[in-house]
Order: C-alpha cells, then structure tokens, then sequence
C-alpha cells in the first residue's frame, strides 16, 4: 500500500514537472491586452527583426543634441506604458523608442529569450540607420524581463549607458526562489544570465530597485551590481517591483546621464 501511495506521488510531481516544463513560455511571458492607442508625443513606427518579423512599436524624437532612450519593458506591459514611465525624460529633451516585443501589442511572432534579443535587435537598428543616431546618442534601459534585454544588447554595441530598473541576476535565481520545490535549474531554457554577462559590457551602468520588491528579490540586484565595481547602484526604500512608474527614477537617470564622464 505504501509503495502504491509513493509511486502515486511520484506520478503526480513528475506529471507537475512535465506542465511546468512545456508551458514555461506561457508562465514567463504574459503579454497584456493589446492596445490601440498612440501616447502624446509618439508616432506608432515598424520595424523588421534580424528574423525578419515586422513589430510595431512607438518613438518620440529627441531634442536636438539629447540621447534616445532604447526602452524595454517588463512582463505583461506595452509601449504605450513605456511612454508613461519616460514622460519625465521625454519632457527634458529626450528622444524615446519605446520597443516593442514580438507577441505582444499584436506583433507576429512568440517571446522568447532568443526571440526578444532579435527584437532588441531590430530596435536598435531602426534608431541607428532609419534615424541616423550614433552610438554615443543612445542610452539603453531595460525594466525587469526588459532589463536583461537590455543588457544582452550592451554586449553587443556601444552605446552611452546603460540603465536597469528592477533587475535580476538570472531568470534561474529568480525562478528558483519562487518554485523551491522544483528543478527549476535543470527545466528552464530561457535563462537570462545577467551577472555572466555584465563584464563583458564598456558602458556606464546604473542599476535601480525597489527595497521592498517581492517579485526580484533585492539581493538578486545587489548580486549583480558587484559583478561591476564600478556599477552604481542605488536603492528605495517602501518601493516595490513597480519602482518604474516612480518618477524620481526618471530623475535618478537624467542625472546619471549628466554626470561627467571619469
């Protein structure tokens, strides 16, 4: 009786797995309800991914002689809500492209790690040859998942800084924090291995994140800001996964991008 309960057992966790397992896209990306709207300021734009998907997503023009904010957003967000988190940098001058992912805001496609690094791509592709911005005019920001967008795209171009709110040191750490009582290590295939690439990148980097975030645990942020000695870091008390919508953290980048240069 009690190997039947036992091997019972063991066919529910192993079945339990096998979910987690093939439905992992669908628990790691949950694209919101598609919106029609265009923000102020922005005009809806395509552009074509290295894999050749055609995404839509919406771009304000800078101020002449200010940087182009690359933004990426975080899960179950849109480049509408994009424009509202850099309304703040958009009214000092800032240029804006406030990428969009492919499956979300009606885009073709399905996310992915690999796939959102082409979308990144792309992005990055229209602001230097559709707009004709230079490197050194445009700064990278990445939110949550869109954090480590952001920061595979560092490893791959120069650009003036580099900018991540809320972010973690792996997807495999922040997953297995949460389901302890899974493989999480041995299941995912989308990893987002943030602290193994941060030395690989030239830019400035600022990191911000919420102290009282219960989504990325801060010491996920902390972990990764000492991959960088020079990483600069700074931290808010009471805030959680939501530090974005705060608009001192639009305050806290416009000042970093206007420090001197070491």
């Amino acid at each position: 009786m009690f190997a039947t309960v036992v091997l019972i057992l063991v066919a529910i966790y192993g079945g339990l797995i096998a979910l987690v397992y093939l439905n992992q896209h669908r628990l790691i990306y949950a694209p919101p309800v598609t919106r029609s709207d265009v923000p102020a300021g922005f005009e809806r734009v395509t552009y074509a991914t290295p894999d050749r998907l055609e995404l839509t997503s919406g771009y304000r023009p800078a101020r002449e002689g200010m940087p182009t904010v690359l933004f990426f957003h975080g899960n179950a967000s849109s480049w509408q809500a994009s424009a509202m988190v850099t309304d703040e940098l958009a009214a000092q001058g800032y240029g804006v492209l406030a990428a969009e992912y492919r499956g979300y805001s009606g885009n073709p496609g399905t996310p992915s790690e690999d796939g959102l690094y082409q979308d990144a791509r792309g992005a990055w592709q229209y602001l230097r040859e559709e707009q004709g911005l230079a490197e050194s005019d445009i700064v990278l920001v990445g939110n949550s998942i869109g954090a480590g967008v952001a920061v595979q795209l560092a490893t791959e171009v120069r650009a003036r800084a580099l900018v991540l709110i809320s972010p973690f040191d792996s997807l495999e750490e922040t997953a297995s924090r949460k389901l302890r009582w899974l493989p999480v290590r041995m299941l995912l295939t989308d990893r987002y291995a943030n602290d193994e690439k941060l030395p690989e990148i030239g830019e400035p980097i600022l990191i911000l994140h919420g102290e009282a975030d219960s989504l990325i645990a801060l010491e996920q942020a902390q972990s990764l800001a000492s991959v960088r000695d020079d990483t600069v870091i700074e931290t808010y008390p009471g805030w959680g996964h939501d530090l974005v919508v705060h608009e001192p953290v639009q305050e806290r980048i416009a000042a970093f991008l206007n420090e001197p240069a070491e």
